[in-house]
């Protein structure tokens, strides 16, 4: 069967869905990790972008988590150190009105508990609502990430780092001169 990051990579269970799909793609699984990465991002799917580059965070989203992290691209890329697992693999699509569609549930129902079996992190970075909901059992994201202290210094909750979020980050300053801090401190302890 090949190594469970192989097996990832060939699976085709939503293929189907994709197809009817705004955007007609076919799966494409981005898995970034390896066993013995001492951080780990947990985000929600791949957008177009990671879905045509087969690389993880190659859009403005990755540039600022990585300045959220206070790491450069080499290190970020790094798969021995930083295992990166979104709650699904393949870039969901687009309905009807260009909107993003939801990770598919199925991907986290196959492959998430191996995976998350095999890794083992150290440092958790949940990236989103859909990450917290699954790793926390939450639902109310600033909640959520107001709490982070509840959770550090091995759980880090953080908004996606989308710029639909800039209006989030700028009526919650506390994120960036209370929680950011600290993150990048756990980050430089863990590498």
């Amino acid at each position: 069967m090949g190594s469970l990051q192989d097996q990832i990579t060939a699976c085709r269970l939503c293929a189907g869905r994709f197809a009817a799909t705004a955007t007609h793609h076919a799966p494409r699984p981005v898995a970034w990790f390896r066993k013995g990465a001492r951080i780990l991002i947990v985000g929600q799917a791949p957008g177009l972008r990671v879905h045509e580059s087969g690389r993880p965070f190659t859009d403005r989203s990755g540039q600022r988590l990585r300045q959220w992290m206070g790491v450069d691209d080499a290190t970020f890329y790094d798969r021995d150190r930083i295992a990166i697992v979104p709650m699904a693999f393949c870039f969901p699509g687009y309905d009807a009105k260009g909107a993003d569609l939801p990770p598919p549930r199925l991907c986290a129902a196959t492959w998430r508990t191996e995976v998350m079996e095999m890794l083992r992190p150290e440092l958790t970075l949940l990236v989103g609502g859909r990450a917290q909901e699954w790793h926390l059992g939450t639902r109310n994201l600033t909640q959520t990430v107001a709490s982070w202290r509840d959770h550090a210094p091995r759980v880090f909750p953080l908004p996606h780092p989308s710029w639909r979020n800039t209006g989030w980050l700028k009526r919650n300053p506390w994120f960036e001169t209370d929680l950011l801090p600290d993150l990048r401190a756990a980050v430089s302890a863990m590498l």
